[in-house]
């Protein structure tokens, strides 16, 4: 009977974008310094996109949505023919919402060893800007917070799939998980791999955590 029938699961793939021309350069990336992805970074999406074409893993998706710094429009573009059926939409976002913790112009662009030399090292609590004109932490929570639960709501049933960053798929631990939302996610074994995925599912019950850093097509690359 359809009154007994199983809710619909929401699945929402986190994907982190390829390794970053920035990382190399070691250069703070925000709207102005991130130039996309480096080779390595652009050779890792392929792998993975290479690794859902035989998956069929997130092949039920209905909508790939990015971040619009150009390392994750990047990953998104290089993924996005094999995440759904064809002309499934790449959703950019307007509002920044999916970006990683914005860094503010002071600071973008410059060189981590400007940055220190400048201003010292960066702050480490949660509630204050970690340097001059960036967003704290709980800031970043929030902004990040608010666009994942929109996407729940919006795509309840369905299957998403976000380009995002390492930021965004640490800040879900505190949204999508319950932790606090002051400090990032500590873990000693492990941090968020370029191009690895994170995935959610919330079945009625709430969301859970089906997995966290796959990086399976990585081996040997």
């Amino acid at each position: 009977m359809a009154g007994n029938a199983p809710p619909a699961v929401t699945r929402l793939a986190l994907i982190r974008h390829g390794q970053a021309q920035t990382y190399v350069d070691q250069v703070i990336g925000g709207h102005r310094g991130c130039t996309g992805l480096s080779d390595l970074g652009r050779r890792q999406a392929a792998a993975l996109r290479d690794r859902l074409a035989r998956t069929g893993e997130l092949a039920s998706a209905t909508a790939l949505y990015s971040s619009i710094l150009p390392r994750a429009v990047e990953t998104a573009d290089i993924i996005a023919p094999v995440i759904g059926g064809a002309g499934t939409p790449i959703v950019r976002d307007r509002q920044c919402d999916l970006c990683e913790q914005h860094v503010g112009d002071e600071i973008d662009g410059l060189t981590w060893q400007e940055l220190r030399d400048r201003y010292g090292p960066p702050v480490e609590n949660g509630y204050e800007p970690w340097a001059p004109g960036a967003e704290s932490w709980a800031e970043f929570v929030a902004r990040v917070g608010r666009m994942l639960l929109r996407l729940g709501r919006d795509h309840a049933g369905e299957t998403v799939v976000v380009a995002c960053h390492g930021g965004v798929v640490d800040a879900s631990f505190s949204v999508l998980g319950g932790l606090a939302a002051s400090r990032r996610v500590q873990l000693r074994t492990a941090y968020t791999e370029n191009t690895s995925i994170t995935e959610w599912v919330d079945d009625g019950q709430g969301w859970a955590l089906a997995r966290y850093n796959d990086v399976a097509h990585l081996a040997g690359l």
